[in-house]
C-alpha cells in the first residue's frame, strides 16, 4: 500500500506531527497539502523539540524528500525561518530533500496586516484567526487576484502585481484602519529576495508526485489543522480557510483521488480547541485546567492556551466517517492518569431531542448538553508502557471502548511525547 494520509480528527493540536515523524522514516515522501504558518507540529526526538509550521514532518529523517504542495498557503518569509532554524540545529535541508510548489499561493505581509485588522474590526464577533494572513491569502487565491511562488521567480511579473495589491489593500489599511501604508519599492525588493532565496527549492510537485506512485514510491500525506475545523465540513465560520481532510488531497497536492491509498485519523483521549466556536464537550472547572496544565496545552505557533474538555464521540465519530477511516491513533492517553473517572460524550441533547450525529450547522450547537458515559479511571504513569497488554485494566477498557463507539479501530496509542512513546496496534507506514 504506497501512500497514506493522516489527517487531525478533532479541532487541531491531536499530535500530529508526532505521529508523521514516526512513519516518516519508512516512506519516500511526506506531503503537507493545505494549510499555512498557522500549523505548528511538534516533534520531541532524543529529548529536543523542533516545532515546524510549514515543513513536513518527515525532514528529521535523511532520505526523504518532503514536499510543500500548492494547495498550501506559503508565507515564504516564515519558509525561510523556519529552513534556517532548522540548519541552525544541524538538520539538512536543501532543495534534494524540499520540494515548494510553484503553484502555491503566496502570504504578503500585507496579508498578515489584513488579518490583524479584519479580526479586530469584528470585536465580539471575532472569528480568533492567529493573524498569520492565511484568511486573506485564499481569499485571494479565490478572487483570482493572488500570487503564486512562481511568480516570485520572475521580477517582471511579481513588480507589477504586487503594486497593483498592494495599492487595492493600503486604500483599505487607510480608510478603514488609519494605518501606515506599505512601501511598494520596499515590499517588491523584499519578495523579490525571498524568491531568490526559494527559486532551488521550486518544483512541479503534482508532477513529481504523480510519476513517484506509479513507480511503486510510497508517499505520507500530512495534513494541517483538524477535520472539524474543515472550511466546508467543519464549525463555519469558526473554521479554517482550507480543506483539511483527505478530500484536499487533490486538490492540495496535484494528484488524482485513486492515489490516496488509506486515511487515518490522529485524535486525542481528551479533546481540546483554540480560538472561538463550538466546542460541546468543554470543561471550564478545576478538570479542565488540569488536562490543560498536564498535557501543556498551549499553542505552538501562537503559546495561547487551550480550551480543554473529553473526548467527544459524536464529532469524532463524524470526522472519521467523513474522511473514510480505516482507523484512528489515539494520542495522550498519558494525560488522563490520574482521574478518578473520565467522561466520554456518547451523545447531544438539543432542545430535548437526543443526537448522536453531528448537526450541520453550528448554530445548531448553541445550547447542547452533551450525554457522557463516565468510565473507570487510573492512577499509574503509562509513559513507559511498550505494549496494550500492559497498560492498566481501566486504560485499556477506555481505549476499547472508545473504539466500539466510534466504529474504526484504535491501531497505535501514544503515552508521550517522544517519538518512542507508542503503543502500535496495527498501523505501519506505506510499504516502500
Amino acid at each position: 500500500m504506497p501512500s497514506l494520509c493522516l489527517f487531525g480528527a478533532q479541532w487541531g493540536d491531536e499530535g500530529k506531527g508526532k505521529i508523521i515523524d514516526h512513519l516518516a522514516g519508512d516512506v519516500d515522501y511526506v506531503v503537507r497539502y493545505q494549510g499555512g504558518s498557522n500549523a505548528g507540529h511538534t516533534v520531541i526526538t532524543g529529548g529536543e523539540k523542533h516545532v515546524l509550521h510549514l515543513i513536513p514532518s518527515g525532514i528529521l529523517h535523511a532520505g526523504r524528500v518532503n514536499v510543500i504542495g500548492n494547495g498550501v498557503a506559503l508565507d515564504p518569509a516564515k519558509l525561510v525561518e523556519e529552513i534556517e532554524g532548522l540548519r541552525a540545529r544541524g538538520v539538512h535541508v536543501g532543495p534534494d530533500n524540499l520540494r515548494v510548489s510553484a503553484r502555491a499561493h503566496v502570504i504578503f505581509e500585507h496579508h498578515r496586516g489584513f488579518d490583524a485588522l479584519t479580526e479586530r474590526l469584528r470585536g465580539a464577533d471575532k472569528i480568533g484567526t492567529t493573524g498569520r494572513g492565511i484568511g486573506p491569502a485564499y481569499a485571494d487565491k479565490a478572487a483570482r487576484s493572488g500570487l503564486r511562488v512562481a511568480d516570485l521567480l520572475d521580477p517582471d511579473v511579481l513588480a507589477p502585481r504586487l503594486v497593483a495589491a498592494l495599492r487595492e489593500k493600503n486604500a483599505i489599511r487607510q480608510g478603514l484602519g488609519g494605518e501606515q501604508a506599505f512601501d511598494e519599492a520596499e515590499q517588491i525588493e523584499r519578495y523579490t529576495e525571498l524568491g531568490r532565496y526559494l527559486a532551488p527549492f521550486v518544483f512541479d510537485v503534482g508532477a513529481e508526485l504523480r510519476q513517484a506512485y506509479k513507480a511503486g514510491k510510497s508517499v505520507l500525506f500530512e495534513a494541517a489543522q483538524g477535520s472539524m475545523l474543515d472550511i466546508d465540513h467543519g464549525t463555519y465560520p469558526f473554521v479554517t480557510s482550507s480543506n483539511t481532510g483527505v478530500g484536499g488531497i487533490s486538490t492540495g497536492a496535484g494528484v488524482p483521488p485513486t492515489m490516496i491509498d488509506r486515511s487515518v485519523g490522529i485524535a486525542k483521549a481528551y479533546c481540546t480547541r483554540v480560538g472561538e466556536g463550538p466546542f460541546p464537550s468543554e470543561d471550564t472547572g478545576p478538570r479542565g485546567d488540569r488536562l490543560r496544565e498536564v498535557g501543556g496545552e498551549y499553542g505552538a505557533t501562537t503559546g495561547r492556551p487551550r480550551r480543554c474538555g473529553w473526548l467527544d464521540a459524536v464529532a469524532l465519530r463524524y470526522a472519521l466517517d467523513l474522511n473514510g477511516a480505516d482507523g484512528l491513533v489515539m494520542t495522550k492517553l498519558d494525560g488522563l492518569s490520574g482521574l478518578e473517572t473520565v467522561p466520554v460524550g456518547v451523545a447531544y441533547r438539543i432542545g430535548g431531542e437526543r443526537f448522536t450525529e453531528y448537526p450541520a450547522a453550528a448554530s445548531t450547537l448553541d445550547g447542547v448538553e452533551v450525554e457522557y458515559d463516565d468510565r473507570p479511571g487510573w492512577n499509574e504513569d503509562i509513559t513507559g508502557v511498550r505494549r496494550f497488554e500492559d497498560l492498566p485494566a481501566a486504560a485499556r477498557e477506555y481505549v476499547e471502548f472508545v473504539e466500539e463507539a466510534i466504529g474504526v479501530p484504535i491501531v497505535m496509542v501514544s503515552i508521550g511525547p517522544d517519538r518512542e512513546q507508542v503503543i502500535p496496534r496495527g498501523l505501519t507506514a506505506p510499504a516502500r
